[in-house]
C-alpha cells in the first residue's frame, strides 16, 4: 500500500518535474534543479558536474558554492571525490569529505567550510554522463534513504540530459547527439563506406520518467512483468530440447523475472515518484555499473542477461518494439552492440557497413561480413549510445575507424579515398582476365574464398580461377539445429554449377574455437577453445556428422571433380583418419548406386606448426596441403588473433615465419603436393608477393583482393625479390617489411 502522503522524494520530483517543463535555457533549469534538491535534502550545497569530453568534468550548476565557479571549475576523470564517482560509478558517503584518501580542495569553489559529501553518478545505461553532489557544514554521514532520493534525482537528470533539457553554451552543455565523433575500434573486415546509421536495436526512450500516481505506475509495472514472465514462458516452450545454452540463458531470463529484490527495488523507485519506463531503466543503468566493475566472467554474463532482460521489459511498457518504424535509410549502415549470423543474413547485400560494439575477427558475423563483402569494424565502443537512426557515418574498415556526423573535412578527404578506390578498381577491371604473370615469367594463381552462394558472383567479377576455400559451415551456424543431408547436398551441387568448371575446394566443417554450435558443443567449457575440440577433433569425434556431410559433398559432385579438404590436422594420423573416413563414404555410395565424382582429391589444411614437421608419408598421401594462414600465425607467435594486446606485435613478414613457410614449400617440393596459401595475408599484395618469393604458386583469399594483388605481382621479377627478401634475412632484420617496402619504393 502507498501512503496517501507525499515522501519528500516524491515532492522534489513533482517540483522538478515543473521546472523541467518551464520554458527556459539549459543553464536555467540546472540552476533551479541544484536549489530544489538543496533544499529538498538540507543541504547547503548541490552542485551538478557534467563531462564536456571523454576525460573531463566541468561543474556545470550549483547551488551554494561560489556561482563565479561554474564552467570555470574542471576535473579529470578519477581526480578528487567527484571524479571517482565518476570513474567507479559507485556513490561515495562521506562525513569528513577532506580527509577521504583523493580529496581535491578546489579554493575557487569555496567549499572548504563543508564536511559532509554525498556524490552519485548520473549515468544512463552504463554511459557516464556526470555526477550530482550534495555537501553541508556538518559532519555527518548521510542516511541510505537520502542516497537512494538523489539517486533517483540524478537517473531523472540523465533522462532529461538524453532528452536535450540542459542544452546551453561550453562543451558540457552542447546538444547530444549532433557532434562529430571519431569511434577507433578494429578491423573486421577490409573496406570503406559512406552511408546512413541503421541501428539494429533502436535505443527505448524513456519521455515521462516522472510520475503522478505511484499506484498506476506500479500496477503498469506488475502487468508488464507478467507478459514478460509469459514471454519467456513461450520461449523456453519453443527451445530445443537440447540446446542447453539457449536454454540456460532463458533460465537465467525467468530468474530475473522472477526476482522478488528487482521488482522489490523497482516498486520502491516508483514510490519515489518514477514512472514505471524510468524505474526499469534506474536498476537496469545500476547492473550496467556494476558490470563494469565485476571480473568473474560468469557474473558478467549474468548481468549482461538482467541487461537484456530490462531491454524486454522497457519495450513492453513503451509499446517500441523491434519495429519502432524508422525505415532503413539509403546507402544504410548497420550498427548494434552485436549481431547473430542468421540475422546479419536477413539484411544481406543491402547493407554498406557494419559497426559493431562488440564482437571478434573470428565471430560468426565477422565471417559472414566477409562472405558478404561488407565493411566491418568492431568494438567501437559506446557508439549505440551516440548514433541515431540516420546520423550520416563513415565507415573505414582498412582503418577499423568510424566517423559518425563527420566534419566537412573528414567527409571530403573520406570521399577523395574512395575515389581513388574506385580509380584502382578500374585499373584491376582491366586487367581480370589476364594471368598473375610475374616480369620473371613466373605464374601465381589467385583462387578466392567462399561460403555463401551469394559469394559465386565474384569468381566472374574478380577474375578468380577458381574457389580456394568454400567454408562449409555457415549453413551450420545460421541454424538452431544440424542440417540434413540432402540440404547440403542441393546447397554443394548448386556451388559447383556456379563455378562452372572452375575448381572448388571444400572445407570440412571448421567449428570449435570463436564458431560454437548451440546443438553440437563440448560437455564442459573450454579455457582455451582455439586449442581445443575443433574442426577435424569434432568430425573425428562425431562420426555420423562427418559421414552425413562427405556423403551430402560426394552427392552434390554427381560424376563431377571432388577436392575436399580437412581443418586444422595437427598430425598425420588424423589427415589418415579423415581420408579413411572419405573411402568408406565413396564405397558406400557406389553400394546405393549413386553417380562417383570422376575425380576425387583429399587435402589438408595446414594451420599448425607441427603439421609442418609430419612424417613424409603425410605429404605423399595428401593430395593437396593448403596453408591456413590465419591459425598458423597465431599458434607459430603463440599471440591470440582475438587479443588485441598481442595479435598486431607479430609481423607476417618476419623473418622466422617466411623461413616456416619455405620449409613448407620444400617439404611439399620434394613429394610433389601442390601446396597453397589461404588466409587474409594472401590478399595483402606485399605480403602475397613475398609468399610468391618463398615459393608458393597459389594464393587463395577475398575476392576483392584479387585485383590489387594481381596489380603488384605482374609488375615485379620474384627472383629479385627473393634477393631482396635474403638480403634482409642476412642482416639480423626481425622482418623484411621495410627492406621489401623500400625495394617496391625504388620500382616506383
Amino acid at each position: 500500500m502507498f501512503q496517501s502522503t507525499q515522501t519528500e522524494s516524491r515532492k522534489l520530483l513533482g517540483r522538478l518535474r515543473e521546472a523541467l517543463a518551464e520554458d527556459s535555457a539549459g543553464q536555467t533549469r540546472l540552476d533551479k534543479i541544484t536549489a530544489l534538491t538543496a533544499d529538498s535534502m538540507r543541504t547547503e550545497v548541490c552542485s551538478i558536474y557534467l563531462f564536456r569530453d571523454a576525460d573531463t568534468l566541468e561543474l556545470c550548476g550549483t547551488e551554494g558554492l561560489n556561482p563565479d565557479a561554474v564552467h570555470q571549475t574542471r576535473m579529470r576523470m578519477g581526480e578528487g571525490l567527484v571524479g571517482r564517482v565518476a570513474k567507479t560509478g559507485q556513490p561515495i558517503n562521506s562525513a569528513n569529505a577532506p580527509q577521504e584518501r583523493g580529496f581535491r580542495f578546489m579554493p575557487e569553489t569555496g567549499e572548504e567550510i563543508y564536511s559532509s559529501f554525498l556524490g552519485v553518478p548520473i549515468q544512463r545505461l552504463g554511459e557516464r554522463l556526470g555526477v550530482l553532489v550534495v555537501q553541508g557544514k556538518e559532519a555527518r554521514k548521510f542516511s541510505d534513504d537520502e542516497t537512494y532520493a538523489l539517486e533517483v534525482v540524478a537517473m531523472v537528470l540523465a533522462e532529461m540530459t538524453e532528452l536535450g533539457a540542459f542544452v546551453g553554451e561550453g562543451a558540457a552543455l552542447s546538444a547530444r547527439h549532433q557532434n562529430s565523433v571519431m569511434f577507433r575500434g578494429t578491423v573486421g573486415q577490409e573496406g570503406t563506406a559512406d552511408g546512413y546509421v541503421y541501428l539494429h536495436e533502436p535505443r527505448v526512450v524513456v519521455t515521462n520518467p516522472i510520475a503522478d500516481d505511484p499506484a498506476s505506475e506500479s500496477e503498469r509495472l506488475t502487468t508488464a512483468v507478467d507478459k514478460l514472465r509469459v514471454s519467456v514462458d513461450e520461449m523456453m516452450g519453443h527451445t530445443i530440447t537440447g540446446d542447453k545454452d539457449s536454454r540456460q540463458v532463458l533460465e537465467t531470463y525467468r530468474m530475473f523475472a522472477n526476482s522478488r529484490s528487482w521488482m522489490r527495488r523497482m516498486q520502491e523507485d516508483i514510490a519515489l515518484g518514477l514512472s514505471a519506463e524510468a524505474a526499469v531503466e534506474k536498476e537496469q543503468s545500476s547492473a550496467r555499473a556494476r558490470l563494469r566493475s565485476v571480473p568473474d566472467p560468469y557474473l558478467r554474463e549474468r548481468l549482461h542477461d538482467l541487461d537484456d532482460l530490462s531491454n524486454r521489459l522497457l519495450r513492453i511498457l513503451t509499446g517500441q518494439g523491434g519495429e519502432t518504424g524508422a525505415e532503413m535509410p539509403d546507402r544504410p549502415i548497420l550498427v548494434a552492440r552485436n549481431i547473430g549470423p542468421g540475422e546479419l543474413l536477413e539484411y544481406g547485400r543491402k547493407l554498406r557497413g557494419i559497426v559493431l560494439e562488440q564482437g571478434s575477427v573470428g565471430s560468426h558475423a565477422a565471417i559472414v561480413a566477409r562472405a558478404l563483402a561488407i565493411p566491418l569494424v568492431i568494438h567501437a565502443e559506446r557508439i549505440t549510445a551516440e548514433a541515431l537512426n540516420g546520423d550520416r557515418i563513415l565507415v573505414d574498415g582498412d582503418q577499423g575507424i568510424a566517423h559518425l556526423r563527420p566534419e566537412d573535412s573528414v567527409a571530403t578527404a573520406f570521399r577523395d579515398k574512395i575515389a581513388m578506390q574506385a580509380s584502382a578498381q578500374e585499373r584491376y577491371a582491366s586487367i581480370r582476365d589476364e594471368p598473375a604473370t610475374a616480369q620473371c615469367g613466373t605464374t601465381i594463381s589467385l583462387m578466392m574464398n567462399a561460403g555463401l552462394m551469394a559469394d559465386l558472383p565474384s569468381l566472374e567479377n574478380s577474375g578468380a580461377e577458381g574457389v580456394g576455400l568454400f567454408r562449409t559451415e555457415l549453413q551450420f551456424l545460421i541454424r538452431s539445429h544440424i542440417p540434413r543431408r540432402g540440404e547440403l547436398a542441393a546447397l554443394y551441387s548448386r556451388v559447383i554449377d556456379a563455378a562452372k568448371g572452375r575448381p572448388v575446394v571444400f572445407r570440412t566443417l571448421d567449428i570449435g574455437s570463436d564458431k560454437v554450435l548451440s546443438y553440437m558443443k563440448p560437455q564442459d567449457d573450454e579455457p582455451n577453445p582455439a586449442l581445443g575440440w575443433r574442426a577435424i577433433r569434432v568430425g573425428l569425434d562425431k562420426p555420423g556428422v562427418m559421414r552425413m556431410q562427405l556423403q551430402a559433398l560426394i552427392r552434390a559432385a554427381n560424376g563431377r571433380p571432388l577436392s575436399v579438404m580437412f581443418p586444422f590436422v595437427a598430425q598425420f594420423d588424423e589427415y589418415r583418419a579423415g581420408h579413411q573416413h572419405v573411402m568408406e563414404a565413396l564405397e558406400r555410395e557406389k553400394k546405393l548406386g549413386h553417380a562417383l565424382p570422376s575425380d576425387v582429391k583429399i587435402g589438408a589444411m595446414l594451420e599448425t606448426p607441427s603439421l609442418a614437421f609430419a612424417p613424409r608419408q603425410f605429404f605423399e598421401m595428401a593430395d593437396f596441403i593448403s596453408i591456413g594462414g590465419n591459425d598458423l600465425k597465431q599458434f607459430f607467435f603463440a599471440a591470440d588473433r582475438e587479443n588485441e594486446r598481442v595479435r598486431r606485435r607479430y609481423d607476417t613478414l618476419n623473418v622466422s615465419f617466411l623461413s616456416m613457410i619455405e620449409h613448407i614449400v620444400d617439404r611439399c617440393n620434394e613429394t610433389s603436393t601442390p601446396v597453397s596459401f589461404c588466409g587474409e595475408d594472401a590478399g595483402r599484395p606485399i605480403e602475397a608477393m613475398c609468399f610468391a618469393a618463398m615459393g608458393l604458386r597459389t594464393l587463395s583469399m577475398r575476392p576483392a583482393s584479387i585485383g590489387p594483388v594481381k596489380h603488384l605481382l605482374r609488375r615485379v621479377n620474384l627472383s629479385d625479390a627473393k634477393t631482396v627478401i635474403e638480403t634482409a634475412r642476412a642482416s639480423g632484420e626481425q622482418s623484411v617489411r621495410g627492406h621489401v617496402i623500400e625495394w617496391l619504393r625504388q620500382l616506383n
